[in-house]
């Protein structure tokens, strides 16, 4: 008997299996094959970079994220600086 996502016997359910993630691409896979893979590597670069958390220059710890473009907020000790678009900086 199915049930939901995953297959039911009798009191246990079982999760299906998960399908495969990008191997290579990574973060840029959800442009497919458009765009060129040129372009593709650039962009990968980029969005790598502005995902990254980076070392708050207040408390030092690995916290500052990026909020927006040019303005990282540490998440430990609650600062929000502008700086710069893709990086702290």
């Amino acid at each position: 008997m199915l049930v939901g996502r995953g297959y039911c016997v009798l009191i246990w359910c079982l999760p299906l299996p998960q399908a495969k993630r990008t191997k290579k691409v990574g973060i840029v896979g959800k442009y497919g094959t458009r765009y060129g893979a040129s372009l593709r590597k650039m962009v990968k670069k980029i969005e790598i970079s502005q995902h990254a958390k980076y070392t708050c220059s207040f408390c030092g710890k690995t916290k500052m994220k990026r909020r927006a473009v040019g303005i990282w907020h540490c998440g430990s000790c609650m600062k929000t600086v502008a700086g710069g678009a893709w990086t702290y900086k």
